[in-house]
């Protein structure tokens, strides 16, 4: 060994750097090594704090990391066609189901629902709580007497808002319409500065509760149901889809352990989701 350090200073040198070189390199790879699932995702559940509280043990029991990318519905989807997640997590059945029948996902899952509502300001100036049904509620809004700001991003409740004014007749437009191109939390967020209404799933409304100084002033029409599933991406499609890591994980989600922390979700007192998967 003294043999070894007595020779030329600048080789010394050289063998240190790569020495040190060699330290900072071993971390970092196995940082990158470590495997990691990529899911799409609507803006309700993560907004809603749920998946905060889900992911969390199967990323655990499975030595792995979930990297969760939250958008709106038809964007989660796209980013699926893309073959850039292993699995999407939505809410709207026939954007899902043309989903599978195009061959970009597989294995889908009922998982959970809740339902939509419409908020507004206390003081209600639409009148929309007095509404007898889903399309007089629609028609009082479309009055114009306050803003109502959508979501404008395609997401699963967007898509729902257009087909509630398709079914009520009513083609938005005006000074009162306001699309926010934004997930449910800043939408709600808008609607409360402007004292404006506004579609939300309940899931995220009960979690924004103290947030905002809206109220729901419409619910419990058949047509406001809101259903979530999960879908695998396609390893036909797009081979570098982790399908057996998110297979797993949808088996995790819809089976006993997964839905007992859907089932046991709760802001403010109140249950968010009711799962679908294990009544």
């Amino acid at each position: 060994m003294d043999l070894f350090w007595k020779g030329d200073h600048t080789m010394k040198t050289k063998l240190l750097s790569l020495l040190m070189a060699a330290l900072i390199v071993v971390p970092s790879i196995s940082l990158a090594a470590e495997t990691r699932l990529r899911m799409s995702t609507t803006t309700s559940t993560e907004n809603s704090g749920l998946l905060a509280e889900l992911i969390p043990p199967f990323e655990k029991a499975e030595g792995v990391k979930v990297d969760v990318i939250a958008v709106g519905t038809g964007k989660a989807l796209q980013l699926g066609r893309n073959g850039d997640v292993d699995v999407v997590f939505v809410h709207a059945r026939s954007a899902e189901d043309k989903f599978v029948d195009e061959g970009y996902g597989t294995y889908r899952k009922d998982v959970m629902h809740n339902d939509f509502v419409i908020v507004g300001p206390p003081q209600d100036p639409a009148g929309l709580a007095s509404a007898k049904d889903l399309s007089s509620a629609m028609a009082a809004l479309a009055k114009g007497e306050a803003t109502f700001v959508s979501r404008g991003d395609d997401s699963g409740t967007h898509k729902k808002e257009k087909l509630l004014w398709k079914t009520a007749g009513i083609a938005p437009s005006g000074g009162w319409y306001a699309e926010a191109g934004q997930g449910m939390g800043a939408v709600l967020t808008i609607a409360d500065e402007k004292r404006g209404y506004a579609l939300s799933d309940r899931g995220t409304f009960i979690a924004y509760g103290g947030k905002v100084d809206l109220k729901v002033l419409f619910e419990g029409d058949q047509s406001l149901a809101n259903p979530y599933g999960i879908i695998a991406v396609n390893p036909e499609k797009h081979p570098q889809a982790r399908f057996g890591l998110a297979k797993a994980f949808i088996d995790y989600v819809v089976g006993e352990q997964g839905q007992k922390i859907i089932r046991g979700f709760r802001k403010n007192g109140q249950q968010l989701f009711y799962p679908d998967a294990i009544k």
